[in-house]
């Protein structure tokens, strides 16, 4: 199997898991969920460092575009993808470098 036929479902698969209430009809991540989910399957240090339990507030306030309190799956998408691009601006040893996209806003660098 492609490595990204078993990415792709399992993106899906971790998102429902942890949004699932137990009679299949909620689709969303309150803070607490999403703050378990991101401890449990997070694990690699590259990954790790860039959530940190402590700010999952702020992450909510970044990821929760509808302001409901609630992370649904195109959010909790974008949040894998800033994910991504964190790890592969530390594999090329990139760091911080703005693109010339619409969203030039480097979500790896955000620190106050």
């Amino acid at each position: 199997m492609a490595r990204l036929d078993q990415v792709i479902p399992n993106i899906v698969d971790i998102f429902i898991q942890y949004a699932d209430d137990g009679e299949g009809k909620k689709c969303q991540l309150n803070k607490e969920e999403l703050q378990k989910m991101l401890e449990e399957q997070i694990q690699s240090p590259e990954l790790k460092d860039k959530i940190n339990a402590a700010d999952i507030e702020e992450a909510m306030q970044l990821l929760d575009k509808n302001h409901d309190g609630e992370v649904n799956f195109r959010e909790f998408c974008r949040c894998i993808c800033v994910l991504a691009k964190c790890y592969y601006q530390k594999k090329r040893g990139k760091g911080g470098k703005r693109g010339k996209g619409k969203d030039d806003k480097d979500d790896c660098d955000q620190e106050d």
